[in-house]
């Protein structure tokens, strides 16, 4: 399968089987992840890793209480970290951010893993909620496990290239 038809082929997964993932997945996602480029390579990111049924109630609750998605078996949270960049632009941080989670999507999409990135969330409640300080920006929290359902595509729009000669 060529990388584009991955691409083609990946959905926002919102219902999950209850396997379990190892730890070992868990790895290579977070390991495609941090291979994202960055602007100076800086890797203003951190991850964290929630399984824990209790933890993953109060992420849920601070994402505007979408139950679905505590059907995942895990949580993955993207922190932006302003601090690891040379000139804390946190304008920076959450593009090289979400750099990093599009390169988690994908890995879990070619393991044969669903995902959804999610962020209805107020900023400050989820960084209460995870301890974080204020160089930090929860850029999204992935749901991820088996997918149990195959969601058909959604509509795109038509492609539009100017070509500047």
């Amino acid at each position: 399968m060529s990388l584009l038809s991955e691409i083609t082929e990946r959905r926002s997964i919102r219902k999950y089987k209850s396997d379990p993932l190892t730890d070992e997945q868990l790895l290579e996602l977070i390991t495609a992840a941090c291979l994202a480029p960055s602007g100076s390579n800086e890797q203003p990111w951190d991850f964290i890793i929630v399984k824990s049924k209790e933890m993953k109630e109060k992420i849920c609750q601070a994402d505007h209480n979408q139950r679905w998605m505590l059907q995942a078996p895990v949580f993955i949270v993207c922190v932006g970290k302003s601090s690891y960049r040379k000139d804390g632009s946190m304008e920076r941080t959450i593009r090289d951010s979400s750099i990093a989670i599009t390169h988690l999507l994908l890995q879990a999409s070619h393991m044969g893993l669903g995902t959804c990135w999610t962020g209805w969330y107020e900023q400050e409640e989820m960084k209460s909620l995870l301890g974080l300080g204020d160089g930090d920006h929860v850029t999204g929290v992935i749901t991820v496990g088996y997918a149990d359902e195959n969601p058909s595509a959604r509509p795109r729009r038509k492609i539009n290239i100017k070509t500047i000669s």
